[in-house]
């Protein structure tokens, strides 16, 4: 029973919690209705700006914001046109009927010229007309029209136009259907001076010897400043104090105070509300007591800021959050554009990997191959063919219903044993079954013959399909390396840039220690191999400290070989310096070539490539077209070409090597061989793999010892369909590895055993520099050959070395 009582208080509460949310959204949308869509908010803003004056008889704010209205929101126009003559008459009976002049005389031209075009570049001109012609009809009817007048409505009409524009800005931020997010800097100023105007509505009014213009633009001045920093507190405090200044010339020293209080409490904005507050509160005892001195007049000031202050502080978090993501620099702004980043990023990844699927679901479609079938559809083709050659030969014979009514099994068998003999090409050297075919049927010869000119129809059909399949099989190898690299770099996408807090104060520690001045550290990768460290710093005279400092400091950090891999230095003195550091590869590679083409000439059959991957791997390869001359360069190099192409994609090996294949058999009926024999090292644990189609034997060198490496694969292109066969070996610091063409393993003659001789060869190779040994070798086959090049002949040389960093690491502290 308790329980339950429980569980009802619980739900009661929660019920009401709900019903108490669901009220205050309903008021908020209520509020929001009211003042933004109704307009009303405008219509309190018109009723200032009837009332602003400044320079004691210029009023240029209300035309200016009718306009600005006319043009944005003339639903509401006629709102607004009521307001702005409210607040002109409480001024006023001369103010109000400026103001209904004007007003009038904007309407009439405004309706005049609707059929222009482009209506907001004449708006300008139709406010500056409507200013002067109310404003000189009165000069002249109290005849007063003299050269001050003139100057007067002049600057007064000037003012007017400059403030249209700027209004049209701001109007737009406060409108109710305001979708974009991000403010610039000339629209934050504009809205201040929009404010600052409204605000000039207000001079006169006191409460408790404060005047109200002077409460709310300090606190204007504290948001701003609380929101986004001293640059931007200041330049509103400036922006407002000018236009207050100029209703109240008097009060021009509160310009100041409201510039440095802005200044001030930016300054002070990592103490939160309390710190802007201190900020305004010094500022106004400075400026304050300098404008005013500590007599009388010094009180309203201070109750001024106090009553800012209050207001500031009253002032919801949530309300000032909103602002700040409005405004660039701040953090709520950095982390609604991180936000809005991530679920682009997110959806761009989402995007892919439905993409990888697609293509993965496109691949499967392909590839399937309805089993069960297979044997009735070879049993259907071959009754077709048995069909045909019926049809030429026994519709018409006497013994047709003997043969295949009474005898339909022993004929059947004849016809089809005969078909499968032809398509071997044997059919001459089974005498018996002539013999036994030839006492069965009366016109064997004529069957015989239908069937031998039949079957290359039917081979060739044969072969059609068996294209169209291994077509089909190429589409969809394809189609699953592009989903495979999609996939991969879906994931790429959805990476996070992780926080490292621990070593970026270690490495800001560090550095400050040894005196550089750090500006900015990005530190985008910890991960091992794969280090990506980003920073500013200030130097007066480089001279090298990225690398010879900075990197192994780093290196010592980690725990890893960290090296510059990008410099940018200001070539004046204290300038700034980006630099990035990435990880050190374990290994490097150098390589080694001598080639020779046959008959000495300058074209060779053979190309080679050797490749940066940009993933920590290196390849080598070689390719070795059919023939000799610029044909067979053009096949190697076409191989080469698909093979740098495809690999740089991010494709496996095996997969690049079966497209290579398949284009080069599919994309031409003539015969064209090349083969290609290919190796990938990886440069942070020094795996290699090899594949090798139709190549020769490569040589590994590790000291004295001779390493072998070969497979059994065919030149590419000879057969549609074939597995690469790939071998693993794990170098070491200091192997060689040796690859070459066949003219060089095939080259020597007058020697049994190549395999043996070149592996001595090698062995005795004294020098360890890659080209140095290629150069040997070469010269070596040749030599056997006395000096004849039969064969185009190549020979590549990679030497795998330790990575030794230019500067090692040192510890940061001595150690006691």
């Amino acid at each position: 029973m308790e329980t339950i009582t429980r569980n009802q208080t619980k739900n009661a509460y929660q019920q009401a919690l709900y019903n108490l949310i669901k009220w205050q959204r309903k008021q908020k949308e209520s509020a929001r209705r009211l003042l933004m869509d109704k307009g009303w908010m405008l219509f309190f803003a018109g009723i200032l700006l009837g009332r602003a004056v400044i320079l004691t008889s210029v009023s240029p704010f209300a035309i200016a914001f009718f306009a600005s209205i006319w043009m944005l929101q003339r639903h509401v126009s006629l709102k607004v046109a009521i307001a702005i003559l409210i607040g002109g008459i409480t001024v006023s009976i001369e103010q109000g009927l400026f103001l209904f002049g004007a007003l009038l005389t904007f309407l009439l031209l405004a309706g005049a010229f609707k059929k222009i075009g482009n209506q907001q570049k004449i708006v300008p001109i139709l406010v500056f007309i409507a200013c002067v012609t109310p404003r000189l009809i009165t000069y002249f009817v109290q005849d007063q029209l003299e050269t001050y007048q003139w100057v007067f409505t002049l600057v007064e009409s000037g003012l007017s136009v400059v403030l249209v524009l700027i209004f049209m800005q701001s109007v737009p931020l406060i409108s109710p259907r305001k979708y974009k997010k991000d403010l610039k800097n000339e629209e934050i100023v504009c809205m201040i001076i929009f404010l600052a105007s409204i605000l000039t509505g207000t001079i006169g009014w006191v409460f408790m010897d404060a005047s109200i213009e002077q409460i709310f633009a300090r606190y204007l001045v504290l948001l701003l400043a609380y929101i986004a920093g001293a640059a931007i507190g200041s330049t509103v405090g400036v922006v407002t104090g000018l236009v207050l200044s100029l209703a109240d010339v008097a009060s021009l020293y509160q310009m100041s105070l409201l510039a440095f209080a802005g200044l001030l409490g930016g300054l002070l904005k990592d103490g939160k509300k309390i710190g802007v507050g201190v900020g305004l509160f010094v500022a106004t005892l400075l400026i304050g007591i300098y404008g005013e001195g500590i007599g009388g007049t010094f009180a309203p000031t201070i109750i001024e800021t106090a009553f800012a202050i209050v207001l500031f502080l009253l002032t919801p978090e949530s309300w000032i959050r909103k602002m700040a993501k409005h405004i660039p620099g701040t953090i709520e702004h950095r982390e609604e554009q991180e936000q809005y980043l991530q679920k682009v990023r997110d959806v761009t990844a989402k995007r892919v990997e439905k993409f990888s699927d697609m293509f993965q679901a496109l691949s499967k479609s392909f590839l399937k191959v309805d089993v069960l079938t297979q044997v009735n559809k070879e049993s259907r083709e071959m009754d077709y063919f048995l069909s045909n050659v019926t049809e030429k030969t026994c519709q018409s014979c006497f013994k047709k219903a003997s043969c295949w009514v009474n005898q339909f099994d022993k004929t059947y068998d004849y016809m089809t044993e005969m078909m499968s003999e032809l398509e071997d090409g044997t059919l001459q050297k089974r005498g018996k079954l002539l013999k036994d075919f030839e006492n069965h049927c009366v016109k064997s010869k004529k069957v015989i013959n239908t069937m031998e000119s039949e079957i290359s129809f039917y081979q060739a059909n044969q072969r059609l399909k068996k294209q169209v399949q291994e077509s089909r099989k190429f589409v969809a190898e394809q189609l699953k390396g592009v989903s495979d690299v999609m996939g991969n770099f879906a994931v790429e996408i959805l990476k996070e840039r992780k926080t490292h807090e621990q070593q970026e104060r270690e490495v800001v520690e560090a550095l400050n220690e040894m005196g550089f001045e750090i500006e900015k550290l990005d530190i985008y990768s910890l991960e091992p191999g794969n280090v990506d460290i980003e920073m500013n710093l200030t130097f007066y005279d480089y001279r090298g400290e990225a690398s010879k400092i900075i990197a192994p400091v780093l290196s010592e950090i980690l725990q890893e070989t960290i090296i510059v891999h990008y410099e940018e230095v200001s070539p004046f003195p204290d300038g700034f310096g980006h630099f990035a550091f990435k990880s050190a590869r374990q290994y490097n590679i150098s390589t080694g070539v001598a080639h020779a083409a046959k008959g000495g000439g300058f074209v060779s059959g053979d190309s080679y490539l050797t490749m940066d991957l940009g993933n920590g791997k290196f390849a080598l390869a070689i390719s070795d077209g059919m023939g000799n001359g610029e044909r067979a360069y053009l096949e190697s190099m076409e191989t080469l070409r698909l093979l740098k192409q495809i690999l740089q994609s991010g494709i496996d090996e095996k997969v690049a090597i079966k497209s290579i294949n398949s284009i080069l058999s599919l994309r031409t009926t003539d015969e064209i061989f090349s083969t290609l024999d290919l190796a990938v090292i990886d440069l942070h644990d020094a795996n290699s793999k090899f594949l090798k189609i139709g190549s020769t034997p490569s040589f590994i060198r590790r000291n004295k010892e001779i390493h072998k490496i070969e497979a059994g694969n065919l030149p590419i292109g000879i057969i549609q369909e074939f597995d690469v066969d790939e071998v693993s070996e794990q170098l070491k610091p200091g192997d060689i590895l040796i690859m070459m063409s066949d003219g060089i393993f095939e080259g020597p003659k007058h020697i049994e055993n190549v395999d043996l001789w070149l592996k001595r060869k090698i062995r005795e190779i004294e020098t360890e520099d890659p080209q140095a040994i290629a150069d040997i070798i070469l010269e070596e086959v040749i030599r056997t050959k006395s000096g004849d090049i039969d064969d185009d002949m190549t020979v590549l040389v990679a030497k795998l070395e330790d990575n030794i960093p230019e500067w090692a690491s040192f510890p940061l502290h001595k150690v006691q």
